[in-house]
């Protein structure tokens, strides 16, 4: 479906998008209950939000592990979007307000600390950013992205454990961020 979809086959996205529609739900459930809770936000709006940042026409895909791949890191910047916006509706309304201070959402600062978290990451290995995308954003097991990065499960366990290494070390400091609970690390 995906070949056909890339072929210009008509309504042929629209089936692959029905298709991965309780997957990508799923993954958009996931995200939604971490940043905000339930009844807050929608996985159905952050579902089609992700979805429209694609750009079918240019996508060059090799299967459906890669499209999920490129679907995180579209929620992903789907995500960010949002926290910026709701930042910026924050701003605004303590603007609004005589002598207010702008109020502090930690939820919306943690995701925007992680992003500059990512974008460091992807500076440093741009392999390790894709990982921490495809496994936190899209849910992916390590044998789906062994499989579109081309890796050895072992392989993506020790990206996986390099890559946590260096989003804790970043984030230690960061508004809103917790440091790293004291104890053995989980696999």
């Amino acid at each position: 479906m995906i070949v056909a979809a890339q072929g210009g086959q008509t309504g042929a996205w629209d089936k692959v998008y029905a298709l991965l529609y309780k997957e990508l739900h799923d993954a958009a459930s996931l995200q939604i209950r971490r940043r905000w809770g339930r009844g807050k936000r929608s996985p159905t709006s952050l579902i089609n939000r992700t979805w429209l940042r694609l750009n079918q026409d240019k996508l060059s895909l090799n299967n459906r592990q890669h499209l999920l791949a490129v679907l995180s890191r579209a929620m992903r910047y789907a995500l960010i979007d949002e926290a910026r916006r709701l930042n910026q509706l924050k701003l605004e309304e303590s603007y609004g307000a005589e002598h207010a201070e702008p109020s502090y959402d930690p939820d919306l600062e943690q995701l925007i600390s992680i992003d500059h978290a990512l974008n460091a990451l992807g500076a440093v290995e741009p392999r390790l950013i894709q990982l921490v995308e495809m496994r936190y954003f899209a849910g992916m097991s390590d044998i789906e992205i062994g499989e579109v990065l081309g890796l050895t499960d072992r392989t993506i366990r020790r990206d996986w454990r390099k890559a946590r290494a260096f989003l804790a070390a970043h984030l230690r400091h960061a508004p809103g961020i917790a440091g790293p609970e004291p104890g053995p690390s989980s696999p």
